[in-house]
Order: structure tokens, then sequence, then C-alpha cells
């Protein structure tokens, strides 16, 4: 068994997410069996000492038989509404399903702006790290009740990946209909399923648009490889695999496709700044800033500034991209966008006095490209 598998299986805290597909009935509602099912293997995690935050998509699913809906609807607000009520429905069987264990659930609802801006990501570790604390098993979702761009396909995914962080967890577990990476769609006669993924180039080529028994289209497989790569490149190992192996999954970790760490933990700080915070504006950088800034980890100067794109204010998240367009570092920046035309491409001495002092300062800059 690989490293990345070991650490899997090893894991004193991990991260479970789950999509509605693998939740519900071929007509939409919540499948009983397959929740009790995932709870079951949860919970056989937990027993062995772990603890477990799940992250669920379904409330969507789970509203829509109570409100008379025979489809998922396509509009906003009956979305919403549906997620209202599924929400209730969705946490009420976890708390059931759990309660054969004596184990009890704490409900999370996140949106948007509790993985970027920096005081409610910081409240969001709080109440999550007493949660585990107290012996419960946090489930989470996006609150969809209320979320507007945030109810698309996958978006879970990439939830998962920054709740794996912001709980500090060892791990991160995405299960589906699909039960691996496969170099094709696995339907089709000699694909190859991808037991390991060492960085971004072992998936290159990967076909996204793979389905599972239930359609998962192309936005689900490549949200899944977009998270895993997310949380890999942040320390944290990932395995991809199918609901149905779930008691593998959470056990030996002997199924799916497993994915590196490629890159060192990061603080909470720089991980937010890095992969959660919006970013407000680019300012785009010559050859000679690219290099002091990923290479060497300097701060940015004026000099290395070509251009400046967005509208921001002193303070606030920008990407750094380098000539081809390219994102290399994101960072908070010291300038409103109002005063940097004026300041780029000048060396220090050359700067007003009062602007002498670095656009993107090192302790506040996160390098992207490695």
């Amino acid at each position: 068994m690989s490293q990345a598998r070991r650490s899997v299986a090893t894991a004193g805290r991990v991260v479970v997410k789950v999509g509605s597909s693998s939740l519900t009935t071929a007509e939409g509602g919540l499948d009983a069996g397959r929740l009790d099912a995932l709870v079951d293997a949860v919970a056989s995690r937990c027993a062995a000492g772990s603890q477990v935050v799940l992250v669920s998509s379904g409330a969507i699913a789970a509203g829509l038989a109570p409100l008379g809906i025979t489809r998922r609807p396509r509009d906003l607000a009956t979305q919403q509404a549906a997620a209202s009520v599924g929400q209730l429905t969705l946490a009420h069987a976890y708390a059931n399903s759990f309660g054969r264990y004596a184990l009890t659930v704490g409900q999370v609802l996140l949106t948007a702006d509790d993985v970027v801006r920096r005081s409610h990501y910081r409240n969001a570790q709080r109440t999550f790290s007493r949660l585990l604390a107290l012996g419960a098993v946090p489930v989470v979702n996006e609150n969809d009740t209320v979320a507007t761009a945030e109810i698309r396909f996958g978006d879970n995914d990439r939830l998962a990946a920054l709740v794996a962080h912001l709980v500090g967890a060892e791990a991160l577990v995405l299960l589906s209909d699909v039960d691996a990476v496969y170099d094709a769609d696995p339907r089709t006669p000699g694909a190859r399923r991808i037991t390991e993924i060492t960085g971004h180039a072992d998936a290159d080529g990967i076909d996204t648009t793979t389905t599972g028994a239930s359609g998962l289209g192309t936005g689900g497989m490549a949200s899944k490889l977009a998270a895993a790569h997310l949380a890999a490149s942040a320390g944290i190992p990932v395995l991809l695999a199918g609901a149905a192996d779930a008691f593998h999954a959470l056990g030996k970790a002997d199924v799916g496709t497993a994915f590196v760490p490629t890159g060192p933990r990061l603080s909470a700080r720089r991980f937010w700044l890095g992969h959660a915070a919006d970013a407000s504006g680019r300012l785009v950088l010559d050859d000679g800033a690219v290099a002091a800034v990923v290479d060497r980890r300097r701060s940015l100067l004026a000099a290395g500034i070509m251009a400046v794109e967005g509208v921001f204010d002193a303070g606030d998240v920008v990407e750094l991209v380098d000539l081809a367009g390219e994102v290399v570092a994101r960072g908070v920046v010291a300038f409103d966008a109002t005063e940097l035309p004026d300041l780029i491409g000048l060396s220090s001495p050359n700067l007003p006095e009062e602007h002498r002092r670095e656009v993107v300062h090192a302790d506040d800059l996160v390098p992207l490209r490695h």
C-alpha cells in the first residue's frame, strides 16, 4: 500500500464528502438504505478512534418529495425552497441514523462568505473545533436556502477541500457514484483505473466527461479533480472512491484513486489567502518579479508591475499573474487600485517617500506556482 493510502487509512481527523447521487433514489428522494450504509462506514471509522466531518449534498433532492415536486427544479427560487425543506429532512435522517451508534450530529450550513471572509473563516474553525471536542459528527452542507451562484453541481467538492484544511484534517475522502479516476470513460473497453495521482501531470489528458450511473457529468469529475488537487497542494492526502465502497475507503483505503500530497501544509491564514479568499483584482508582473515572488519568496515591489486590473482597496486580496496571464501567486495589496498606475515600473528611490513600501509584502503573499 502506498504512503498516501496509509495516511488516509490512519488519519486521526478526516473529512468525508458524499454527493447527492449517492444518497438519492432514481425518483430523486432520499434513499434510507444508502444513507444508513454511509453512516455505518463513518461510525465504524469513529469507533476506530478517528474524528470525522461529513460534507453532504442532498438537501435540494431531499426537499422535492415533501413539496410534491417530481423533478429537480431549474429556477433558483424553487431550488431554494426545496433546500429549505430538504435541509431539515436530511439533518433528521442523519440524526436518526447516527443515533443507532449513540453518535450526536451537529449541522453546519456554510455559504461562500464563511470561507471567503477571514472573520467568518475563524468563527467556523472555532465551531468545528468545539463540535469535534464534544464528540459530535459535524454534517456540513452549503446553505442552499440563501445561496445563489453556489447552487450548481460540484460545489461541495471544493467546499470539502476547504473544510478539510479549515478543520486541520489529515485526509480527505471524496465519495460519489464514480468509483475512481479513469483514463477514459470506464464503460469503454480497455479503460484503465488510475490508482494513484502524484501531481497535475498525472491527470493530464484524463477524460473528465466520464459519467456515473446517475449521469455524473463533466462538472462532476472536473470538480472532483480540482478539489483533490487543491487539498493535495496544501499537504492533505485524498482518496476518490465510490460511495458503495465507503467501508473500504474509510477502512483500509484500498479502493479508488489516491492523490499524493504535492505541497507543504499551509497555515490556516495562508491557505485562506491562497485558495479561499475572493480576489478583487490583478497585478501583471514582469519575468523578474515573477521569479522574485515565486522562486525567491520575495515581496512584490512597484518596479516589477506591468499593469493593474480591477477595482480594489488597500487590504484586499489580488491575484499576481505573469505576462501570459497565468496566476502565479495571491496576496494582500498595500495600495488602492487608483494609486498604483502612477507607481508601477518605478524603483523605490524614484517613488514618493510616502509610497516607498512593498506593494504586496512577502508575509502577505502565497505563491501558487511551484
